[in-house]
């Protein structure tokens, strides 16, 4: 069996590819009509998160990580809105057990921006 790469002992890797599949067993529960609209948006979202933890951990050197951080964090914002709009289009209950999944990532991925950066 090949070693794990380094992304895989990230713990913002793990929780990020768990949101993953929970986002896409929610959206799997959307209208029809929005398979190629919301959810599909959501799904694009939620990939991008733990793909660009893995890429920046692949490259060389900690500005090239820490550049990815950052648009982890940007595709965290943009899954966060695009989950609020489903909950006020009444696709998604507000208390959803994706939104704490969400902060968790969230922090995880800001803590190692910091601790990065600084």
């Amino acid at each position: 069996m090949r070693s794990p790469k380094p992304h895989h002992r990230l713990q913002a890797w793990q929780d990020s590819m768990a949101l993953v599949r929970m986002v896409y067993d929610l959206t799997g529960l959307f209208p029809k009509e929005e398979t190629y609209g919301l959810a599909s948006q959501l799904r694009r979202a939620a990939v991008s998160i733990p793909s660009n933890l893995a890429e920046g951990a692949g490259r060389d050197g900690r500005k090239e990580f820490v550049r990815f951080l950052s648009i982890a964090r940007g595709s965290l914002s943009e899954m966060e809105t695009q989950l609020l709009i489903a909950v006020d289009l009444g696709y998604l209950a507000p208390d959803h057990g994706v939104f704490p999944l969400l902060e968790k990532v969230s922090r995880l991925i800001s803590g190692l921006h910091r601790k990065l950066s600084g």
